[in-house]
């Protein structure tokens, strides 16, 4: 088991850190802008303010452009949010269909080892690369904050990340379980899932018809403008966000155990 864990990190360890760099880098990037930007900044946040729709689906009514922790709610937030969502489903999408897509599923399974324990310590490679990325990119926005000599707000800022590294596990588990049906990798699938609940989080918080569905995009309960304002979360949400976990790992685990592997 120990063996399946570390194989599948050496493989992964790249990736993980391509990707960490590539968000965690950008979202720094622009916090070092931000000093150099305040000023236009703070003519522009009343105009972003009072832009309807658009001021609500990217959480510019609640917080202020002109100020780092608004700005890094408005505009770093979403960057993170929507990299690491894409991180994780293309993760998640791999881990189990590679094997067959690869020809290797024969070794494998020649292994003493059971499918379902197989299963669960590519799932847990996963959760380990995911709390990976999260440290890592919360890393790169700390310096960023330091560099500026300005204080991170604590509280929610933990907050948020929590949240955001919850919403990755869901988008995981939904990932791998859709994984689990397929004998090639279907990469495509997996990004296509996370745009598509983006847009609808999107949609719903500007749509008053759908402010009641909202709650079933993970994205609902990882919102960087509601968290940083005053460190809300939409429990509704998070507690199905769990539920639809629990219910994708055990649909994947079902599956694999019983699939015909060729």
């Amino acid at each position: 088991m120990r063996y399946i864990y570390r194989h599948e990190m050496k493989q992964y360890w790249k990736t993980l850190l391509l990707w960490s760099v590539c968000v965690g880098g950008m979202g720094m990037a622009c916090i070092l802008l931000f000093s150099s930007m305040q000023e236009e900044m703070a003519g522009m946040a009343e105009s972003f303010a009072a832009m309807g729709t658009f001021s609500q689906a990217f959480g510019m009514d609640r917080l202020s452009i002109a100020t780092l922790t608004g700005f890094y709610a408005t505009e770093i937030g979403t960057i993170h949010e929507l990299g690491g969502a894409l991180f994780a489903a293309m993760l998640s999408m791999t881990m189990l269909s590679k094997e067959e897509d690869g020809h290797t599923s024969e070794y494998l399974f020649s292994l003493p080892v059971s499918r379902g324990r197989v299963v669960w310590m590519k799932w847990s490679v996963v959760c380990s690369c995911l709390a990976l990325f999260h440290l890592l990119c919360m890393g790169f926005y700390g310096m960023g904050f330091a560099l500026l000599g300005e204080g991170i707000p604590g509280k929610e800022f933990w907050l948020f990340h929590g949240m955001q590294f919850m919403m990755g596990l869901e988008l995981a588990g939904i990932c791998f379980a859709v994984s689990a049906f397929f004998r090639q990798n279907r990469l495509g699938v997996g990004m296509g899932i996370v745009l598509l609940f983006y847009a609808f989080n999107l949609v719903s918080r500007v749509t008053p018809e759908m402010e009641k569905i909202a709650f079933l995009s993970p994205f609902a309960y990882a919102n960087a403008s509601e968290i940083l304002s005053g460190g809300e979360i939409a429990a509704g949400a998070a507690a199905l966000g769990a539920a639809v976990l629990i219910l994708g790992l055990g649909t994947a685990c079902v599956k694999y155990v019983g699939k015909d592997l060729g």
